[in-house]
């Protein structure tokens, strides 16, 4: 064919430079269709099932390797978690001695008469179980500490999620999360300081006890140990303290009290504020009801028999004595791990008179003569403390003003001068000028400023004289006064210079008002005590006093004339204000400079009271003298603590007259007042 015949093409070129065959003429384009062999086809399949298997062989390498590693993850965890708690339990206390409670001693102090006076140190009760109380006891714990006790297993989730709710919401903290498992846990054994060791501890504590107890004797452990205020540990000790009954006979709405001072024992307890606990007592019976243990109609008869707290025999301020007591225990017996009963002198119903006495004057009268604190003490003739109050407030002040404070006796420490003068041979009635008197460049005056010239030893102490005690004092000198004082009990070192006589020198008042019990039991030495016996619990005696006689220091006929002088300083003189209705009453004021002590010591055949009244920073009172205030705070204590005794005389005077000495030569009726006296010396230096 030739070139005409042939069919034409022609070329193109691609956008790239490729050529491209294109048709001149228009044709029909095919498509193109491949036929696979089976042999294809079975290696698409095999290569698909290749790469499927590759991906889940990856899949299951990549599972293997999280599950490896988080394998050596938690297993180094639980090394970690396992080395913690070893390291926690290493430190934790020993648990074999659960059951066992071990507690300092209780001390039951009981006055004269074997009325309680309070309890020292810490009350345990008898142990209980839950058997032994009325249902409502633990049910009003449960309800207000730990509801969710019988189905937790010592650690709540459900209680301390709610406990931050709570907190959350309220802003601080509201609600504990602890259950009653986990603080018997560190009741028992741990300390109270808030770390994550201890936490930790408490925890790990708690767990052990689930697992080793039942959920009865958890709950009955933990009312045994758990503390509820007032030094009561247990709910028995404590119902014992608040309700004079043991724990089995509370009533509803007393286990409600008691269960609501798990809290905050001392800020809830009915004994510091009646407000708050009743306050807690209704939220804990309102909780039962929530929880439904109670019923609406038993809610409300329970407030109809509102808590009946036990009337405490002791009075706010015993407290003073009571330490001085305690603290002489260790003297008498050693150390001891047993439960004491301790017998002494105190007489709670002169207690409680000179507590009444002493704040009623210091309330009506305090603020507008600047007097903020005050003592008393009572004394037998024999030296038995029957009342001692050493502040104004114990729970203020724990300081005893009667055995610790030194202050100025002013005039009340006269006696000793007169006394000197009296076994130097003068008598009452002997004379001594009161007039102005300068000694050196010290001239001192008389309270009154007046001077009433020669006047009898009798007249010049009745109405405290300050001249006539100086004038005495030197004709005697202040080194037998000193002496004279100590041989009477006064220890604080006295100063024997030129002002001894008006009381410049400061003693205690124990050691004063012991001096002057000498004048009320004859001339017999006083040693001022509070303990007659001591013994356990179970009545075994560890100690008691023996009735001895005291030594004599004084003759009868000496101690006679210093009971005239100082019964004519209450009849006439500066101590008026102290007279008892029918009763010979013998006594001295004193007052210190610029008003900053002022005393009256008084007594009669059968009691011996001195009182004081100032301030502890020595500041000047408004114009207060030992006249005035303490005087009839003591007459008001007096007056009816002697009701119990029969009116008798002043040894020596009155019926007894015969014994009096006469310094200015009678040598028979001093000789006879040797043979009433025992043929006692007149000086006689003793210790008790």
């Amino acid at each position: 064919m030739g070139a005409s015949g042939r069919k034409k093409t022609s070329k193109s070129r691609t956008k790239g430079g490729a050529r491209r065959r294109t048709s001149s003429s228009p044709r029909k384009s095919k498509r193109r269709v491949y036929k696979r062999s089976p042999n294809v086809l079975s290696k698409m399949k095999r290569g698909i099932r290749r790469r499927v298997n590759a991906v889940k062989r990856w899949r299951w390498q990549a599972y293997a390797r999280a599950s490896y590693w988080v394998a050596v993850l938690a297993i180094w965890a639980l090394m970690g978690v396992g080395g913690i708690a070893f390291y926690f339990a290493m430190d934790l206390p020993d648990t074999s001695t659960l059951w066992t409670v071990n507690h300092r001693p209780s001390i039951t102090l009981i006055d004269r008469r074997g009325e309680t006076i309070a309890t020292h140190g810490l009350s345990y009760g008898l142990p209980v179980t839950i058997e032994d109380l009325p249902p409502y006891v633990p049910q009003a714990v449960l309800a207000i500490e730990d509801r969710r006790f019988y189905h937790h297993i010592g650690i709540d989730a459900i209680g301390l999620a709610r406990a931050a709710v709570a907190n959350w919401q309220a802003g601080r903290i509201v609600q504990g999360g602890s259950t009653i498992t986990q603080q018997l846990a560190k009741n028992l054994f741990l300390t109270p300081e808030r770390n994550i060791k201890r936490k930790i501890q408490e925890v790990m504590l708690a767990l052990w006890l689930e697992q080793r107890f039942t959920k009865d004797q958890i709950l009955s452990l933990y009312l045994n140990r758990v503390y509820l205020g007032a030094g009561a540990y247990g709910i028995d000790a404590a119902s014992t303290r608040y309700f004079g009954k043991t724990a089995a006979r509370v009533t509803l709405s007393e286990a409600a009290l008691l269960a609501g001072l798990l809290k905050a024992p001392s800020r809830y307890s009915p004994t510091n504020s009646k407000r708050l606990s009743q306050e807690r007592t209704e939220l804990v019976l309102d909780k039962m009801v929530e929880v439904g243990f109670l019923t609406p109609l038993e809610r409300a008869r329970a407030d109809q028999t509102p808590p009946r707290l036990a009337q405490p025999s002791s009075t706010k301020n015993v407290n003073y004595f009571v330490d001085w007591i305690v603290d002489q225990i260790p003297d008498y017996i050693g150390e001891t791990n047993a439960d004491l009963v301790v017998e002494t002198t105190l007489d709670m119903n002169v207690q409680r008179q000179a507590e009444k006495a002493l704040e009623l004057s210091l309330a009506r009268d305090g603020k507008a003569l600047n007097v903020s604190e005050g003592a008393v003490l009572t004394l037998s003739p024999q030296g038995e403390v029957r009342a001692m109050i050493g502040g104004r407030s114990y729970r203020y002040s724990q300081y005893n003003r009667v055995t610790q404070a030194r202050r100025q006796p002013g005039s009340a420490f006269k006696p000793f001068v007169y006394l000197s003068a009296i076994e130097d041979g003068l008598t009452p009635q002997s004379l001594v000028e009161d007039a102005p008197i300068r000694i050196g460049n010290w001239s001192p005056k008389n309270f009154s400023k007046t001077y009433r010239g020669r006047i009898t030893l009798q007249e010049a102490l009745a109405h405290s004289v300050n001249t006539a005690a100086v004038r005495l004092a030197q004709d005697v000198g202040s080194s037998a006064i000193v002496r004279t004082a100590e041989r009477l009990g006064v220890l604080s070192p006295l100063t024997a210079n030129r002002s001894l006589a008006l009381g410049t020198s400061e003693v205690t008042m124990l050691e004063l008002v012991a001096a002057y019990a000498v004048f009320a039991n004859g001339g017999r030495f006083v040693a001022p005590h509070g303990l007659t016996r001591i013994a356990t619990k179970d009545g075994a005696v560890l100690y008691e006093r023996e009735n001895y006689v005291q030594p004599v220091i004084l003759s009868l006929g000496d101690v006679a004339a210093m009971n005239d002088m100082l019964r004519e300083t209450v009849r006439v003189g500066t101590g008026r204000r102290a007279q008892l209705t029918g009763r010979p009453v013998a006594g001295k004021t004193g007052t210190s400079q610029d008003s900053r002590d002022a005393w009256f010591i008084g007594y009669t055949a059968d009691l011996v009271t001195g009182v004081w009244v100032g301030n502890d920073n020595f500041s000047p009172m408004k114009n207060v003298t030992g006249g005035r205030v303490p005087a009839i705070i003591w007459r008001d204590i007096m007056q009816p603590a002697q009701a119990v005794y029969a009116v008798r005389d002043l040894p020596g005077t009155g019926a007894s007259r015969i014994a009096r000495t006469d310094r200015d030569g009678n040598a028979v009726s001093r000789f006879f007042s040797r043979v009433l006296n025992g043929f006692g010396p007149d000086n006689v230096n003793a210790t008790p």
